[in-house]
């Protein structure tokens, strides 16, 4: 059975006239007549009372044109909406980052690619440094934005993606400030410090696990809290709880403030960079554009 043919039957019952239903569907007569044959011979049973003028619809064509009108609708209110999602598509970038930077570098970022999008749609997805690679080398996505360090090993062929440096930033061990203003949890203190600590999995937990194993100025610490997000180490930092290595672009402003305090001193950073990834192939419009802001920034 052919989607036309029940086109053509509807323009049949819409006008009750063989001759006028042909020349709206732009057909001979005779090959109309067959189109509505072939329509019957399909469904078992006539839909066309033969010899009535105007044209009558049997019992079953009546049922029939319900069905083939919702049909029709269905397929038509579908195809609309498909052109509507490619044309949504065509103003989207797709982006996939760690949660931590979606808060700190990809927020800044938002605010100055605004000119860029014109109208255009940035979907950032978030997910772990494995996830974000996966991702990308599987086409799921324009762009990732990952750390980079020494201690992060992963592999993204360069004869296939390519990268732009977009931000750096450091670590930092930070206590909750006391009344004095100091570190309340100090590294030059008696005693093990309190450790709140990424999960090892996170890309920033091993940053610091790496930092703790290769250097021989490392504090003594007490592991007291284990957990896979920067924005609960923070506030567990505020609340007096330990030190939390933290992005410096999270805790800046709080430093300045005087609510936290950097402890340890520049020995205990850790400085990485983040990259922006794409394939070499050419993208959609939009998202070179975007490629060509964030590398000249």
């Amino acid at each position: 059975m052919q989607f036309k043919w029940m086109e053509d039957f509807i323009v049949l019952a819409q006008t009750r006239s063989f001759t006028r239903a042909a020349e709206l569907r732009h057909v001979t007569h005779p090959a109309f007549g067959r189109r509505i044959r072939a329509l019957e011979s399909w469904a078992g049973t006539a839909l066309v009372e033969r010899g009535s003028s105007p044209v009558a619809l049997t019992p079953a064509g009546e049922s029939f044109l319900e069905n083939a009108s919702q049909m029709v609708r269905g397929v038509e209110s579908s195809r609309e909406e498909l052109h509507t999602v490619a044309g949504r598509e065509v103003r989207t970038v797709t982006l996939v980052t760690g949660r931590t930077l979606a808060r700190t570098v990809m927020a800044d970022w938002l605010v100055r690619l605004q000119p860029v999008l014109r109208g255009g749609e940035i979907r950032v997805q978030t997910g772990a440094l494995a996830e974000t690679v996966r991702m990308i080398e599987h086409n799921e996505v324009d762009f990732s934005l990952i750390f980079h360090h020494p201690a992060l090993t992963f592999r993204l062929d360069g004869r296939q993606f390519a990268h732009v440096t977009v931000a750096s930033d450091k670590l930092v061990p930070v206590s909750r400030a006391d009344a004095q203003g100091r570190a309340a949890h100090s590294f030059d203190g008696p005693g093990d410090v309190p450790f709140l600590s990424y999960v090892r999995t996170l890309a920033m937990g091993r940053l610091v696990e790496d930092l703790l194993a290769n250097n021989p100025h490392a504090p003594r610490l007490k592991r007291r809290i284990e957990c896979d997000s920067a924005d609960a180490l923070y506030e567990y930092v505020l609340r007096g709880l330990g030190v939390a290595w933290l992005p410096w672009s999270m805790v800046q402003a709080d430093c300045k403030a005087g609510r936290l305090v950097p402890t340890g001193g520049r020995r205990m950073e850790v400085r990485f960079e983040v990259r922006l990834y794409r394939p070499k192939r050419r993208l959609g419009t939009l998202a070179e554009d975007v490629w060509r802001a964030m590398a000249a920034r």
